[in-house]
């Protein structure tokens, strides 16, 4: 094979594969030849099979696993030979041969030339947060409310009350819905409605109605609304009290603490809600690492086409996410444009932290691993289906470790780095309001 590599770009490269046709067909030809001696063709006794039917059978699939095989070893054996390390998959496509010849070009992209990565001139805050009882009694509160049973009452709504509503809306000459009226449930200060409609509730008791303007966001789900001042004819069908329940053993039981015994419950608390403190500071570090990173690296050149892939991923899933919400529409073919900052800031954080431990010869830990793989499966019912499920699946294996070995770098960094230590609560820690 003869392999020929040149440069297109600062970062960009061509590689030329050009095979002998005769060395092809001649592993193609093998191969058959061991398919043949133990194909089990219908009509055909082992063995015995006609070298035509075999070729007529799996020539195509043979011929393309040994073409693929011997691209791949030519690919690799150039990328070792010319001391090449890859910024994402080749693009592999057929070009114009010799006669007796096969030829391919590849173009791909290689990694950016980072310099001298100084570590210990990044300055990194740390925070931390410890979860205390207040924490713990906030949530049980919480698991109250989840579980919580309503009464109807006469009085007028107040804060807290669920609402039974029929409401309408008028925009210019267009009545919305055109006949009738919608129905739902509002909870007032839950935010599930519009700060102003539930504000409008408030006061009002089973039969009372009322029209306000309401001006909807541009992104309202409701076209007709979007982005547009109406007026909203609001009626209370009915008004119901929360009725939160007591935090006895048949509360505590429903949630799987089988002895219904209040000290474990708390435990148990403390448990999920230190593992969501744990993810949310290795976020908060993980966002820290890579601002710093992003400012001290900011001019290095990276590869066009890995940065437009990550911006077409992320622009792909802000469409899901959309469509998910209820949003309907094709997605514009630039949308990913608008993500190309962020894209790129996202590619030099990765390729940033790789280089890192490439440099430093970091290695996976197999411990951390295992931590992080129970820790997630204790989340679910059943923990060994999930730690098997992962065990049995490569592609759900491999992310965990990108993930672990990911960590491992931020923490190796921030370790490294001036730091400082910022204390949070718990609530400040998760980004929730106290």
């Amino acid at each position: 094979m003869q392999v020929q590599v040149e440069s297109i770009g600062n970062l960009e490269r061509r590689m030329t594969l050009r095979l002998p046709a005769e060395a092809i067909e001649s592993q193609v030809g093998g191969r058959l030849r061991e398919i043949a001696r133990t194909a089990r063709i219908k009509g055909f006794r082992p063995g015995k099979v006609p070298t035509k039917v075999v070729e007529q059978r799996y020539g195509q699939q043979v011929r393309a696993e040994v073409l693929d095989g011997l691209l791949r070893e030519g690919f690799d054996s150039a990328i070792r030979d010319n001391a090449l390390r890859l910024a994402g998959n080749p693009q592999i496509q057929p070009s114009e041969a010799g006669e007796g010849e096969m030829a391919y070009v590849a173009t791909f992209e290689v990694m950016p030339e980072f310099g001298d990565i100084d570590i210990e001139k990044l300055e990194i805050v740390r925070h931390t947060a410890e979860i205390n009882d207040a924490d713990i009694d906030r949530m049980i509160d919480n698991l109250r409310m989840q579980r919580r049973s309503w009464t109807a009452v006469t009085r007028v709504a107040q804060q807290g009350d669920a609402v039974d509503l029929e409401t309408w809306s008028q925009a210019g000459d267009e009545r919305i819905p055109a006949e009738g009226t919608e129905k739902g449930v509002a909870v007032i200060g839950a935010g599930s409605m519009l700060a102003e409609i539930e504000s409008a509730l408030a006061g009002m008791k089973a039969g009372d109605e009322k029209s306000i303007e309401v001006a909807f966001p541009a992104e309202w789900r409701v076209p007709q609304l979007a982005g547009r001042t109406v007026q909203v004819h609001l009626k209370a069908e009915q008004v119901s009290e929360p009725v939160m329940p007591e935090v006895d053993e048949a509360f505590i039981r429903s949630f799987g603490v089988k002895s219904g015994e209040t000290e474990q419950f708390r435990a148990e608390i403390r448990s999920n809600l230190e593992r969501e403190l744990k993810g949310a500071l290795m976020g908060r570090l993980r966002r820290e690492v890579g601002e710093q990173l992003i400012a001290a690296y900011a001019q290095v050149e990276l590869p066009p086409r890995v940065v437009e892939n990550e911006a077409r991923q992320m622009a792909q899933q802000a469409f899901e996410q959309a469509r998910r919400q209820g949003n309907v529409g094709e997605m514009p073919a630039d949308a990913h444009e608008m993500f190309m900052d962020a894209a790129r800031k996202r590619v030099l954080v990765g390729m940033l932290v790789g280089e890192v431990a490439r440099r430093n010869e970091l290695m996976l830990d197999p411990k951390r691993v295992n931590e992080t793989l129970r820790l997630i499966a204790s989340t679910y019912e059943e923990p060994r289906q999930v730690i098997e499920l992962y065990r049995n699946d490569p592609q759900l294996m491999s992310g965990l470790q990108s993930r672990v070995m990911e960590e491992q770098v931020i923490d190796w960094i921030a370790e490294r780095a001036r730091h400082t230590e910022q204390a949070l609560s718990f609530q400040e820690a998760i980004g929730q309001p106290a």
